[in-house]
């Protein structure tokens, strides 16, 4: 397993205002697979996204990565393996405005260490793939959303980490765009064998994936499973996803 979560807690707020988000959720995602993440606004996918990534840290259980539980590292520890493992894609793409499309992906390649040239010539190879060649130069303001979204993407696949973690990597954008990026994310994931959870509000992306977990009263279910579907239609919450996404 590349990653996974056990029995993880994580509420919000004191007293009579604390709301509980994750409550036990437990997760694994094998080496190449690539897994939505759904559930109702508010239920608690992107902190659970922020979790798994090392952004963010839980009441209480574990965050293994390739096997090694790595929440409770120091935070310089934490930043080193996010910068060789794992790619985060935001739902607001947080591009740095000051560079160009080109510096924005070359940016982690250079935090590891990577040859300035070196690092510029392979950001422009991937801007390439994304069909944004004719923009490397532009910085954020001057790009569309989904070519600020594409720019995201692939800065956030520039190292080659073994895993994606995706928050509503589409979101912003209209249906068009919203399939054509979606496409090019998969191509590029499958393309380098990477594991990927995407959290998503899309029924029709969330089919493209190899499997589908919804979050639901602060548990993660398999939505593939019989007894996931069963946990599911006990809940209100669970009912409305099973009419979303089948």
């Amino acid at each position: 397993m590349i990653l996974e979560l056990k029995n993880l807690r994580k509420s919000f707020g004191k007293g009579e205002s604390k709301i509980s988000v994750l409550d036990g959720a437990d997760f694994e995602i094998g080496k190449g697979e690539i897994c939505a993440l759904v559930g109702p606004s508010g239920s608690g996918k992107s902190t659970l996204l922020y979790i798994a990534g090392l952004l963010d840290r839980a009441d209480s259980g574990e965050v293994l990565i390739d096997g090694a539980e790595c929440s409770r590292l120091s935070d310089a520890a934490k930043t080193r393996l996010r910068c060789k493992r794992i790619g985060f894609v935001y739902q607001s793409h947080n591009l740095f405005a000051d560079f160009t499309a080109l510096e924005n992906v070359a940016m982690p390649m250079l935090v590891d260490g990577m040859a300035k040239a070196e690092a510029r010539d392979f950001a422009a190879a991937l801007l390439k793939k994304m069909g944004l060649a004719n923009r490397a130069d532009h910085r954020p303001a001057e790009l569309s959303g989904g070519e600020q979204q594409r720019v995201a993407i692939v800065r956030a696949l520039a190292n080659s980490p073994g895993l994606l973690l995706a928050d509503e990597p589409t979101g912003n954008l209209d249906p068009y765009n919203s399939e054509a990026v979606f496409t090019e994310l998969l191509k590029l994931v499958t393309a380098k064998k990477m594991s990927a959870l995407i959290a998503t509000h899309n029924p029709l992306l969330a089919k493209k994936m190899h499997r589908r977990v919804a979050l639901v009263d602060g548990h993660l279910v398999d939505m593939g499973s019989k007894s996931g579907r069963a946990v599911l239609s006990k809940s209100p919450a669970g009912r409305k996803i099973l009419e979303s996404f089948g």
